[in-house]
């Protein structure tokens, strides 16, 4: 069965599926121009084709710039790990209350070791918005 197939109907409506991901080795520049180049607030971190971390505009500006780490510092050294992700059977409920307790803006959705999309708590209120 195809992973985005059994997809919650509510995460479907508000999840962005064009996640950024790189390499672990990258170094930090390269991960911040590309999330620059996309407009991404976020990029999955891949240690063998397998999502490990996350880094966010914020790390970047903390860890790099308040720690006075080098540009070229690999993305493995300033990512937020491990990875905080759901599925794509996930509810509401679990995936809000996970982001709450654990105080993150950005989770990621994980199906088989794949990263499909990530849902961003700026978007939670916008679905029921129509209603």
């Amino acid at each position: 069965m195809n992973a985005t197939s059994t997809i919650q109907l509510w995460l479907k409506k508000i999840m962005d599926d064009s996640v950024l991901s790189v390499n672990a080795t990258v170094p930090a520049y390269e991960a911040a121009k590309l999330m620059e180049e996309s407009k991404a607030g976020a990029i999955v971190v891949l240690e063998n084709q397998v999502p490990t971390g996350i880094v966010t505009n914020k790390d970047l500006a903390i860890k790099i710039i308040a720690h006075s780490y080098p540009a070229d510092t690999p993305i493995r050294r300033i990512m937020s790990t491990p990875l905080i992700s759901i599925s794509s059977e996930t509810d509401m409920k679990t995936a809000t209350t996970l982001m709450s307790t654990r105080k993150i803006r950005k989770l990621p959705i994980v199906d088989n070791d794949e990263v499909i999309g990530i849902f961003v708590a700026s978007e939670v209120a916008e679905p029921n918005q129509d209603s």
